[in-house]
């Protein structure tokens, strides 16, 4: 579970022509379950920007506890015009579309190997302090887990994330795990059967799909086995105080004015304490690793002899 520093000077000197291995070997840590780590952020916000960002307030329900911009769409949430003004949400959403902008350019030559094989998730603002927050169980941040999206199937693709502390003065403090293959003999067998090679329709969603042929107009609707196993394992994290207590875990703060990356699914990771955070989500094809044998979804279908997306 290492963390990875890369200087200013290391960067500078991976984008030149000789740099190519140096970007294979950061790929292969990444991918293996480390955290690559940018003391000073490869991509500093204007300060026009962090005044604007710095400014917003949310009422910590679970709607607004976050301010996500959806760059598919073009379309921002989490920031209420009433209250803020239709104006200032211009705003934010400008700022959002040149963040996530900027961090794809940057990720293209970055992660060159990759070859933009990857699909631009959202992009989240999330201004609220993390600690002491009052959540239900599965919600909290701060219990160690990997990530799944209860709605939104990945179908074996990786969650990347690059985050950036914004807050001028604090650090943002994660623990963080041991990666995948270890983590998951904590599991199974045990408290999670490995999932079986059969399509699954997410949570109440396979009357209705079948009803509206959206199964058939809308493939993303279909969960695999793949997506089923990670959302309970994501849900048993959470729940088992006493791999919470007991597990290897590290300590780690990210500075003011930091960025690090991490694939989330992969890493148990947990968020103690902080406010003011970027943050970016790739989902990224497998196949495109320089070591894909290390996705998640390969580790699963090996121990289960079987395709599971």
């Amino acid at each position: 579970m290492p963390v990875h520093t890369i200087p200013q000077t290391s960067l500078q000197n991976a984008f030149t022509a000789a740099g190519s291995k140096q970007l294979r070997a950061w790929c292969a840590d990444l991918e293996a379950g480390g955290v690559l780590y940018f003391p000073v952020t490869p991509l500093p916000i204007p300060a026009e920007d962090l005044e604007v960002l710095l400014g917003q307030q949310q009422t910590g329900s679970k709607l607004h506890k976050n301010i996500a911009y959806k760059p598919k769409n073009d379309e921002l949430t989490g920031v209420d015009a009433k209250t803020s003004g239709a104006a200032t949400v211009r705003q934010v959403q400008e700022i959002m579309r040149r963040y996530s902008q900027n961090i794809e350019r940057f990720l293209t030559r970055f992660l060159a190997p990759y070859k933009q094989r990857w699909v631009l998730d959202y992009a989240s603002y999330r201004p609220l302090e993390e600690k002491g927050r009052d959540l239900k169980l599965r919600r909290r941040n701060d219990l160690l887990h990997t990530d799944a999206f209860p709605t939104r199937p990945t179908h074996g693709w990786r969650i990347l994330r690059f985050f950036h502390n914004i807050h001028p003065t604090r650090t943002r403090d994660w623990i963080i795990g041991e990666p995948f293959p270890r983590v998951i003999g904590s599991f199974v067998p045990g408290t999670l059967a490995m999932p079986r090679s059969e399509n699954i329709l997410g949570r109440g969603g396979k009357q209705l799909a079948k009803a509206t042929g959206l199964s058939k107009l809308v493939p993303q609707w279909k969960r695999t086995p793949y997506d089923d196993f990670m959302m309970r394992l994501h849900n048993a994290m959470k729940e088992n105080e006493d791999f919470q207590q007991s597990c290897v875990k590290e300590n780690v703060q990210f500075a003011p004015g930091s960025s690090w990356m991490v694939y989330t699914e992969t890493v148990p990771h947990a968020v103690l304490a902080g406010q003011y955070a970027l943050e970016q989500t790739f989902l990224v094809d497998p196949a495109a690793m320089v070591t894909p044998e290390s996705a998640p979804v390969a580790v699963l279908e090996k121990m289960a002899g079987a395709r599971l997306v």
